[in-house]
């Protein structure tokens, strides 16, 4: 083999030097941006990666505070807090939320919806854990923890949820809460909020949620890489919301709601003294439990299509004419006016018509009242007395004197969505219709038909007003508050009503009222145990022809009148003013008087001597176990009637082939 020449032996070692300058030269540049970047991270960068290494291990933890108790006058709790399990999924510590929740969802009952929602609520939270499910069952926590290691960044916490013990019965005014929405979670104070889920969502716990929300607190912990937590470093404890007791009455509340049972309607009741509502129902209610923790789209649904509108509060939004319930009220206003005293009479034949009308405005009685004076229009309700004292009056006076006793207007109660009800004015009617206001519109004001529409609780307070003898009250539910948050609490009446006649005419007015129940409209409800005065108040439904008399067994039963009473007692001195409604119920004498006067024998006679209690803790249970099956049974109904009517549509559906 011939020996490489010289020259190429240089060319080699040349060609050789060459490649290991040019890769020193990479491999020094390559160090040199190392260093760069070491010295870089070491300098400039440490403060954030020292940070970001101590949150690896140093954990803030939010420390919700405990809601605040509601409980009635008497210290009877209405609304609870129970220790519950809630499953939780930080939004740092899991690799794949999307599959983890997957393989949750038949273990927790997750839905798509449910799913969508947690996942949403994922990706706009940084570091805050997310509720997944809240009260754990038993079965449910055994099969999460026979699969925890394939559920990593879930955690299980106890915490404190609402609990109302009552059911139905307080549910309207009460409300309940739920856990925040979107909509919420864009307006509320999120440093307030930390660590809790619920949220008021209407009636007492919406209105007063400031107060019985509380401080939250927090538990600074070290974690080791699991993010098990090995000890704790400091603490802040959360400051509880406010306890609040209420106006409400336990024993009153139970007797107002057995009175409606299986019927629509509203009960709301009032001490005249100072404003305390004392009752406050709206049937059919339903049980607020299930909104804590998410109700299912079934549940709900069969709640807003029920016909009875269990959901509806009948006593604060339900708006209907307040019929002769308001002539008390009214007849005041012509002695104001200086139209009426109460020895002017007018002659009732049974009818009246306006000048130049042939149409003609019947009395609820056949053949009129005769002669008729002030009081003698409220003891036996004499509409053609109002007729006339409206027609003299005009509407917009009457608007203007209603008013002062609230209809119209909100109250000022304090629970959220109060409807204000309707006392029409031409203005009114100018700005809802663009049309003029007509003649014969007053006439059927005057006796709370019409456009005249109000609340229950409208007409309970304008009684009150009247049995606290023209005293403005503004209704209220808050009694006490307890707890680090400030509020103002009302105790008495604010203000008088303007008022252009005697002080004695306010007795006189009672008295009239006392005569109803003696010898007028409401006397089946008369006893000589205590004194009542009241007003019985039917309100048409549906419109009868000129001519034609009513009916009732002709009509559908939703086109029934609604059956009014309002009164107070004791008349001497006034300890409750209320009004009743029931839907479609038909007279207010033979129907809802009769309540009235059970829930004036509870106050005035039994409450002191022998009050309701609520049941023991066993007699809950048995209690709630019945109502249990008792929903079993109807949601099996209204599921076989439901596949029933898809079995019709789908036999009789036309062909396509």
């Amino acid at each position: 083999m011939n020996k490489p020449l010289a020259s190429e032996t240089e060319h080699i070692n040349r060609i050789f030097i060459q490649r290991v300058l040019v890769l020193g030269v990479i491999i020094f540049l390559g160090l040199t941006v190392l260093l760069l970047r070491y010295g870089y991270l070491q300098l400039y960068e440490h403060e954030k990666y020292q940070t970001q290494a101590e949150n690896n291990r140093i954990k803030l933890i939010s420390a919700p505070p405990s809601r605040g108790y509601i409980y009635d006058r008497n210290g009877i709790l209405l609304a609870d807090n129970k220790p519950v399990f809630t499953a939780m999924l930080s939004p740092n510590e899991a690799k794949d939320p999307e599959r983890t929740l997957a393989l949750l969802a038949p273990i927790f009952d997750l839905t798509e919806t449910d799913i969508t929602d947690i996942l949403a609520r994922l990706s706009k939270s940084k570091n805050d854990a997310v509720t997944i499910k809240i009260d754990l069952t038993e079965a449910q926590l055994a099969q999460f923890s026979e699969r925890k290691p394939f559920f990593r960044g879930v955690t299980i916490q106890s915490k404190l949820t609402r609990s109302y013990p009552y059911d139905e019965l307080f549910a309207h005014v009460i409300g309940y809460v739920g856990r925040i929405n979107d909509k919420e979670t864009k307006q509320i104070n999120k440093d307030r909020y930390a660590g809790t889920d619920l949220i008021g969502k209407i009636g007492i716990e919406k209105h007063y949620e400031d107060i019985l929300l509380g401080q939250p607190g927090y538990q600074s912990v070290e974690t080791d890489a699991h993010g098990n937590i090995l000890r704790q470093l400091d603490t802040q404890p959360p400051t509880a919301g406010n306890d609040i007791t209420l106006s409400l009455d336990y024993g009153l509340q139970t007797v107002a709601q057995q009175q409606l049972d299986g019927r629509r309607g509203a009960i709301v009741a009032i001490d005249p003294r100072n404003g305390d509502v004392l009752a406050f129902v709206s049937n059919p209610s339903y049980d607020p439990n299930p909104f804590i923790s998410g109700i299912s789209f079934k549940d709900y649904g069969a709640l807003r299509e029920d016909p009875d509108e269990p959901l509806y509060n009948r006593a604060l939004q339900g708006t209907y004419p307040p019929g002769s319930t308001i002539k008390p009220f009214e007849g005041l206003g012509g002695i104001h006016y200086g139209l009426r005293n109460w020895d002017t009479t007018i002659y009732d034949p049974g009818y009246f018509s306006l000048p130049g009308d042939s149409h003609r405005f019947r009395d609820w009685k056949r053949g009129g009242h005769g002669t008729v004076d002030l009081k003698k229009s409220i003891v036996m309700s004499v509409d053609t007395y109002y007729y006339k004292l409206a027609y003299e009056m005009g509407i917009q006076r009457l608007h203007d004197w209603m008013v002062r006793f609230g209809f119209g207007e909100e109250t000022g109660i304090d629970l959220p969505h109060e409807k204000a009800g309707i006392m029409p004015s031409p203005q009114w009617k100018k700005d809802t219709y663009n049309k003029d206001w007509l003649p014969g519109e007053t006439i059927s004001v005057s006796i709370g038909q019409g456009y005249f529409l109000a609340t229950p609780l409208q007409v309970a307070n304008a009684t009150a007003m009247t049995a606290n003898k023209g005293h403005h009250i503004t209704p209220h539910l808050l009694k006490r508050s307890e707890g680090a948050a400030q509020v103002e609490v009302i105790e008495k009446p604010d203000g008088k009503i303007d008022y252009n006649g005697q002080d004695s005419d306010w007795v006189r007015m009672q008295d009239a009222m006392e005569d109803t129940v003696k010898r007028g409209t409401a006397r089946g409800i008369y006893t000589d145990r205590y004194r009542i005065a009241g007003k019985t108040g039917t309100a048409q439904v549906k419109s009868i022809a000129q001519g034609k008399s009513y009916d009732k067994s002709a009509l559908d039963k939703r086109h029934w009148d609604h059956a009014w009473f309002n009164g107070f007692a004791p008349v001497e001195n006034p300890e409750i003013a209320l009004a009743v409604l029931v839907e479609n119920g038909g007279g207010g004498s033979a129907v809802a008087a009769p309540i009235g006067r059970a829930l004036f024998d509870y106050w005035v006679l039994q409450r002191n001597q022998n009050p309701i209690l609520p049941p023991n803790a066993d007699q809950l249970k048995v209690i709630k176990r019945q109502k249990a099956l008792e929903k079993a049974k109807r949601d099996a109904i209204r599921d076989q009637q439901a596949a029933l009517k898809e079995q019709a549509q789908s036999t009789t559906a036309p062909s396509h082939e």
